[in-house]
């Protein structure tokens, strides 16, 4: 099978595409062929020696972590799906997965199945971001009904479905964002919309009850003031963790850092969700699986309405 691989870290020209060995499944995974693979940021990141690097083990190493295809072959424990299965998932975080590749082996408890009317493409872009947003809204969060929820970086990849998954939830959503994603982010649930480049968001607004801070560093710092007493700020960035907590704390303020687990059963409500129309995939680009350092070099750049996908 074909596979984008790295022997080295490195930029994006460590991203060879080469024809590897096709994965073998243990009793409680599938083999799925895959139709699309997921571009995040934590890719990126880690091909180049950073983010989930230490976790990675001996090179060389396949990409990625989220993907959507179609059941080939079920292990011999699998229940409740079979060959011919529309699934997508989010798996194995932190360590290999293997998703930049025209075939995944994926344990079962990681995946879900896909509804009908998504794309495979839209499948792909769901599995990390949207577990992200669940978890850093509900797990970490414990958003719930009523309260006011500001989303930095509200139009990224996390950003729109945070958004969309807060709205649902009840809240008041507050988006940070460019003035040229103001009315698409309005279109998916946001009540206010400050542009993070001509407005100061931590001296615009007061008792939030949550933030969703997918900038970090001075950005996720800066907004700490805006938290009223109880409420707490969820950071995505690994690399600013520790700066943005201790910023907190010096503040008497709560900061927590998240880093997202493979969950089949939360995968399943937002395929749920999707199927009702209360949530929706935005993709920015897709690219074919040869042009993955075209797509890192997207993803790097900061600037992504919506999620990166590769197509097999």
């Amino acid at each position: 099978m074909q596979a984008i691989r790295i022997h080295a870290f490195g930029g994006p020209d460590a991203l060879i595409c080469e024809d590897i060995p096709t994965p073998t499944i243990r009793a409680n995974e599938v083999l799925v062929r895959n139709k699309a693979a997921g571009i995040n940021p934590i890719d990126w990141k880690t091909c180049s020696g950073g983010g989930a690097a230490p976790f990675i083990g001996k090179l060389p190493f396949v990409p990625g972590w989220e993907f959507c295809g179609v059941v080939e072959l079920t292990g011999a424990a699998v229940e409740g799906f079979k060959p011919g299965d529309e699934v997508f998932g989010f798996i194995r975080f932190p360590e290999a997965a293997g998703c930049y590749a025209e075939y995944v082996a994926a344990p079962v408890s990681q995946i879900a199945h896909k509804p009908a009317e998504m794309s495979f493409s839209e499948g792909a872009g769901l599995g990390l971001a949207g577990l992200t947003a669940w978890q850093a809204l509900f797990d970490k969060g414990q958003l719930s009904r009523g309260q006011k929820v500001l989303v930095l970086a509200a139009a990224g990849g996390v950003g729109h479905l945070a958004v969309q998954l807060a709205k649902a939830a009840g809240a008041t959503v507050i988006g940070s964002a460019s003035a040229a994603n103001h009315e698409y982010l309005k279109g998916l649930g946001c009540d206010e919309l400050i542009d993070y480049r001509t407005q100061s968001v931590g001296d615009r607004l007061q008792d939030i009850d949550l933030v969703i801070d997918g900038m970090g560093g001075d950005v996720g710092i800066s907004v700490l003031n805006c938290l009223k007493p109880g409420g707490r700020l969820v950071t995505l960035p690994s690399v600013t963790l520790d700066a943005v907590t201790r910023a907190a704390e010096a503040l008497g303020k709560q900061a927590l850092g998240i880093r997202v687990e493979p969950n089949g059963e939360q995968l399943a409500e937002l395929a749920k969700r999707y199927a009702e129309g209360t949530l929706t995939v935005t993709l920015a680009a897709e690219f074919p699986l040869a042009d993955a350092r075209t797509a890192h070099q997207q993803s790097a750049s900061g600037h992504v309405r919506g999620k990166l996908v590769l197509t097999m």
